[in-house]
């Protein structure tokens, strides 16, 4: 068994998974692999899938499938996993980091002191999480965790799931509306179907509280930036922070680029080390698992 690994994975994967092939980052291989590897880079579209006519096996190591086509794949016979637990700590970490330095003023008072040489003691006034509303767009895996880690800075925790399944850790609304109505912080956590695509929008955005702080680690094709623009002008939105675009990078002109009050990273939410670490086990547990099944 030939296996694939097309993006950056832990350093110590490949030979994690000699045991069950020979392992190869060469993308002349790519043909001969029975199973391939990605991550966010890695577009597996049905002209990809076509260049690998023995792949048996594609995974995604992290959450959400959207770059794969997976209907194409399934027509192929090609079986199509994630690592959906993997990136849940590493994630939270990132979208609550976005929303500690909203209130806290941290990107603008840093670059006040280290690029203007101004000292903004006065003029900066922070506020706190503690009391306010987070409401939690999605309630999976990283949702969770943010929820916990809200619950501990003494927020009240709402979310929307549409089946409106309870959750030990927030208020669960079935609705979009009851679940944005009042919210301080709104944090998107959902993968990129044709139901989230743009649900950031005029209509949606009207429905929030007046200064609301938006944070989003889960896709950027959820938001309409243009939208998204017009309200953080206004003043209807009071920030956006995000650390996901429609392409990594996204196009010189994307509108969000240069909106006011946007604070950006450069999709890094899954990035950690201890992470890469998580996804190499998960993927190595699934292959035993496949092989051990006679799968694979």
């Amino acid at each position: 068994m030939l296996i694939y690994i097309a993006d950056a994975f832990d350093a110590g994967l490949p030979q994690k998974l000699a045991k069950f092939g020979e392992v190869t980052d060469d993308p002349a291989r790519l043909a001969d692999a029975d199973v391939v590897l990605i991550r966010s880079k890695t577009k597996a579209t049905k002209e990809y899938i076509d260049s690998a006519s023995k792949m048996k096996l594609i995974v995604r190591g992290g959450v959400g499938i959207d770059n794969i086509d997976s209907a194409y794949a399934a027509t192929k016979g090609i079986m199509v996993r994630n690592t959906p637990k993997a990136s849940a700590i590493a994630v939270a970490e990132q979208a609550f980091a976005l929303m500690i330095a909203v209130p806290n003023h941290l990107i603008t008072a840093h670059n006040a002191m280290a690029l203007e040489g101004k000292f903004l003691k006065k003029e900066l006034k922070r506020t706190e999480l503690y009391g306010k509303t987070l409401c939690l767009i999605g309630m999976g895996n990283i949702a969770v965790e943010v929820a916990k880690r809200a619950a501990a800075f003494g927020m009240k925790v709402k979310a929307y799931r549409k089946s409106g399944q309870p959750s030990e850790f927030a208020e669960v609304k079935s609705t979009l509306q009851e679940a944005l109505a009042g919210a301080d912080y709104i944090s998107l956590h959902t993968p990129l179907t044709d139901e989230t695509r743009g649900m950031i929008n005029k209509s949606t955005i009207a429905m929030m509280k007046d200064g609301v702080v938006i944070v989003n680690t889960g896709r950027g094709k959820c938001v309409v930036p243009e939208d998204l623009v017009e309200a953080l002008t206004s003043g209807k939105v009071r920030a956006y922070a995000t650390d996901v675009w429609p392409s990594d990078p996204p196009p010189p002109d994307y509108p969000l680029l240069k909106a006011p009050n946007v604070i950006m990273a450069p999709h890094l939410g899954a990035s950690t080390k201890e992470n890469l670490l998580r996804i190499g086990l998960e993927v190595e547990a699934m292959l035993k698992e496949l092989v051990e099944g006679g799968k694979l």
